[in-house]
């Protein structure tokens, strides 16, 4: 059975958030198309940001992607090799660009961790490699 090679996160704005996430993870991306831009992380692994509508198909008040009354439960992860000091150098950096913070690092049972939120509120951890 094949692997999950396409992970995505639903935004309001396709352009905003692709500038966005080019500068927190400092790569550009593979593929660009008005409502869908897409990173390979890996080779034959994407990340992708999608409005998840057409943008002449009529809006509802929900965000992209979202069902009403259902809270959102996924998070991006970044896992990140060394002692736990490299977790908290990239905190300082990301603070640095003024990201929104959800979570100060601190020490989880799986080692030090951090969590941010971009501009649509999806959550990105960063944690140690497993």
């Amino acid at each position: 059975m094949p692997a999950p090679n396409l992970f995505l996160v639903y935004v309001q704005d396709a352009h905003a958030a692709p500038a966005f996430y080019s500068d927190l993870f400092e790569m550009e991306p593979s593929f660009v198309s008005p409502r869908y831009i897409a990173f390979e992380v890996a080779p034959g692994v994407l990340f992708a940001v999608w409005t998840g509508h057409n943008e002449r198909a009529p809006r509802d008040d929900r965000s992209a992607g979202a069902i009403a009354g259902v809270p959102r439960m996924s998070e991006v992860g970044l896992m990140v090799p060394g002692p736990p000091a490299a977790i908290d150098q990239i905190f300082t950096k990301w603070q640095s660009k003024g990201i929104t913070v959800v979570e100060e690092p601190h020490d989880e049972v799986f080692g030090r961790t951090f969590v941010v939120a971009d501009p649509d509120g999806n959550l990105i951890r960063v944690a140690p490699v497993d």
